[in-house]
Order: structure tokens, then C-alpha cells, then sequence
């Protein structure tokens, strides 16, 4: 089916689609601006914590939605946009997070996130047509407070994790986690609650 047919009665731009969470096709051109501008923000961030991680700070505020007091990211970091994860006060992200923000990422306070993280929100149709003619959309994460996520830890695209809760490492996360419970595995399920 031509790209066209799935939007014929969609006066929208495919960035207007995105932020909807629609269906859309990433070849907008101001997708691709902000994404560029996603990359070098993120490679200034790096440079600058590598000097002075207090120095970096404001590069950090002016890449995400909102960043707390007292966070710390360190780098590298790779997001689609930045413009869409909120990170809450006294978090600390630690090397290697990958965080796909097409939806929202949101990251409560008091968290600890593992090295090499994925938060991914994209999703692509499970029919093959479709994912061939480059259709994508995203569903929002959301991570509440006091959550530790296990290095290599995978967050799948509409999870929400409880308050309080551990995602151990290397678990896959593909349905939504109670509060105050751990969770291994793949896919992750609660073997404890605290």
C-alpha cells in the first residue's frame, strides 16, 4: 500500500502524528532536525561532564523535558529527543543509558537506573506490510519513585513500574510492575514483595 493510503483522510505532519502517538512514518523533517539536535546536545553533555559534571548541568536541563535537583547522568546517554523524559530529583542514572523518548519517559525521584538501560517506547505493527512501509508509533513508560532498575535492564514500550520496586538485571520488562515488589526474568515477573 502506498504511504499515502494511510494518511489520506490525516491532514496532519507525521511529528504531529508522533506527539499524538499515532501511527506516523519518521521522514518529517522536523523529526529529523530535533533528533539531530537531540545527538549534539547529548555529545556537548558528555564532553562537559567529562570536565566538570556541575559544568554540564544546564546542558543536561536544556536537552530533557525536566531534570530534579540533585540528579546525576552519567554519560553517554543516548535518547531519541530528550524533550520527552522527566527525570526526578536525587536519581542517578548510571553509564549507557539508552532511552528511546519518541512517548514520554517518566522517571520518578530517588531512582537508581543500572548501567545499560533501554527505556524504549517505539513499536512497530506486528504485520508485515506495514513495518515495511515504515510505519511506527510509541506508548510512554512510566517509572515511579524510588525504583532501582538492574544494569541491562529492558523497559518495553506502555510499562509502568510501582513505586518502591526492583527490576533485576538483564530483566525484560513487557507488562506493568506493582509497587514494592522485585521482578526478574525475561519476561519479568514479581518473585518478592518488600
Amino acid at each position: 500500500m502506498p504511504t499515502d493510503d494511510y494518511f489520506a483522510n490525516d491532514p496532519r505532519t507525521n511529528l504531529e502524528r508522533m506527539l499524538a502517538g499515532d501511527l506516523y512514518i519518521a521522514d518529517d523533517p522536523e523529526i529529523a532536525r530535533r533528533q539531530r539536535e537531540a545527538m549534539r546536545l547529548t555529545a556537548r553533555y558528555q564532553a562537559a561532564y567529562l570536565d566538570d559534571p556541575a559544568e554540564a548541568r544546564p546542558i543536561l536541563t536544556e536537552l530533557l523535558a525536566s531534570a530534579g535537583e540533585g540528579i546525576d547522568v552519567r554519560p553517554p546517554l543516548y535518547v531519541d529527543y530528550g524533550s520527552n523524559i522527566s527525570i526526578g530529583a536525587r536519581t542517578f542514572v548510571n553509564y549507557n543509558l539508552t532511552a528511546l523518548d519518541v512517548a514520554r519517559i517518566t522517571i520518578g525521584e530517588d531512582c537508581q537506573i543500572g548501567p545499560n538501560v533501554q527505556l524504549l517506547t517505539p513499536t512497530h505493527p506486528v504485520e508485515p506490510q506495514p513495518r515495511r512501509d515504515k510505519l511506527e508509533a510509541a506508548l510512554p513508560i512510566t517509572i515511579g519513585d524510588n525504583v532501582w532498575l538492574g544494569g541491562g535492564a529492558i523497559i518495553c514500550p506502555g510499562v509502568t513500574i510501582g513505586d518502591n520496586s526492583v527490576i533485576g538485571a538483564g530483566a525484560v520488562v513487557t507488562k506493568d510492575i506493582p509497587a514494592n515488589v522485585v521482578a526478574v526474568g525475561n519476561p519479568a515477573r514479581p518473585v518478592r514483595t518488600l
